[in-house]
């Protein structure tokens, strides 16, 4: 049969390194060495590398890193990584809780360092398919095609997905392939060219009314008096998020259990009560640097920099000469027409492409529902636990795609596959929480 795999990760983003982390900490209490490894089409560690604006920091605390809400002594967290760095007394004296986005992303990249060996960086995993042995499925077997073309096989008992999400494109920009419309996700390695010299004249929208499209604007700003940005919102104005400390216990760890017990229509009615705190929404004081810009330019009479509320894109047409939007006013319903030479979506991910990659396996899956352990219910004659990462906020609550929760929810994986061994099954956990509801 060949090597198969406690357990392989599809993607090796934070989720997977936290993930790494904890399994290795466990083998070391446990004397038990789990064979895993992981695949990622990436060539190279990165974390949200077209969004490492200069001046941009965290939103979480550093002490929500990938270890210390599980282990204060792991050699994996935030701390440990400034004394490695020897850069912790400076650390202290800046007193703050949020390094910049450019150090998170180096001490991430630090801690994958340490699991170099285990990532099969520059492949894309392009399915998933169940192994049999005798008749029977007994794992799950993961495709994957590298750079150079060739196909590679691994199987694995277990399968935990850390995939992100893929960038969502509004309706009106689907199916429009141009170079000069980008998704947020790739900002900065696509702005210089779109941007040229800086000796002509560059319009540029940005579509979207969160952290990421302020962010974009604001830099875009700084970038030099030949650029007019615009900022297009459904809203009617950029609105600041909520991250008062009692709002905030809705990010800690023991918060999913509160969330998962609930209702379908309770949960529903819980995650919109506090949405404000994760979607749609900007950090407090850049609105206030942003309504300082809009303030500025009212002084000197050089409007230059735009920010239309209830705007929705309504149609896209691509020229020659630049990228063609017809808006509309969503309060009146009036179309307008506007030009410019590139166009940045800041609309945010889907997070649902395991469904495609798992069509192969689709027979031994019962739902789409996960159970508390982040499970798929999968037949009983089928062995294997998929595990889902950052797909479940529906379930688990808002936490669930930030790196809030990483440290406590990667144990909980690890002991899931490697601890209790009377654990119910995914379906029979799911049964029970439905009774509940």
């Amino acid at each position: 049969m060949g090597l198969v795999y406690d357990y392989i990760g599809v993607g090796f983003g934070p989720s997977n390194l936290a993930l790494a982390i904890a399994t290795d900490e466990f083998a070391q209490r446990n004397g038990r060495e789990p064979t895993f490894c992981f695949v990622e089409r990436k060539p190279a560690f990165s974390w949200h590398e077209g969004m490492l604006i200069d001046g941009s920091t965290m939103q979480i605390s550093f002490l929500k890193d990938l270890a210390t809400l599980r282990n204060p002594a792991s050699p994996f967290t935030f701390i440990s990584y400034l004394k490695a760095r020897g850069r912790l007394e400076d650390f202290v004296n800046l007193k703050t809780f949020f390094p910049s986005r450019e150090e998170y992303n180096d001490y991430l990249g630090w801690a994958a360092e340490a699991f170099a060996e285990r990532v099969h960086y520059g492949e894309e995993v392009i399915a998933i398919e169940p192994f049999y042995s005798a008749g029977e499925c007994v794992g799950a077997e993961v495709v994957s095609r590298g750079a150079d073309g060739q196909v590679v096989r691994r199987r694995g008992r277990n399968l935990v997905f850390g995939i992100g999400g893929v960038a969502q494109v509004p309706e009106a920009f689907a199916g429009v392939a141009d170079a000069r419309i980008v998704h947020s996700s790739r900002y900065l390695g696509a702005i210089g060219g779109l941007l040229g010299d800086g000796t002509q004249p560059r319009r540029v929208a940005i579509v979207g009314g969160g952290q990421s499209a302020a962010e974009i604007f604001h830099d875009l700003t700084c970038r030099g008096n030949q650029i007019e940005a615009t900022l297009l919102l459904r809203r009617g104005a950029l609105k600041p998020s909520d991250d008062s400390p009692f709002v905030n216990e809705i990010f800690n760890a023991g918060f999913i259990d509160q969330v998962f017990d609930q209702g379908t229509a309770q949960r529903t009615q819980l995650l919109n009560e506090y949405r404000n705190t994760n979607y749609s929404v900007v950090d407090l004081e850049l609105i206030e640097k942003l309504y300082q810009l809009f303030y500025q330019q009212k002084v000197r009479g050089d409007q230059r920099h735009r920010l239309f509320g209830h705007r929705e894109v309504a149609a896209v047409a691509t020229t020659a000469t630049g990228v063609q939007l017809s808006v509309r006013n969503t309060q009146t319903g009036e179309l307008e027409a506007q030009a410019f030479d590139a166009v940045i979506l800041a609309t945010g991910y889907c997070r649902d492409y395991h469904r495609t990659l798992l069509a192969g396996f689709a027979d031994y899956i019962e739902s789409d529902a996960v159970d508390r352990q982040y499970r798929l219910a999968l037949r009983p004659d089928c062995p294997v636990q998929v595990f889902l990462q950052g797909s479940c906020e529906h379930s688990h609550g808002l936490s669930d795609t930030l790196l809030s929760v990483l440290a406590v929810r990667s144990e909980e994986l690890v002991n899931t596959m490697f601890g209790d061994a009377a654990r119910a099954p995914a379906r029979e956990s799911l049964r029970l929480a439905a009774s509940a509801s």
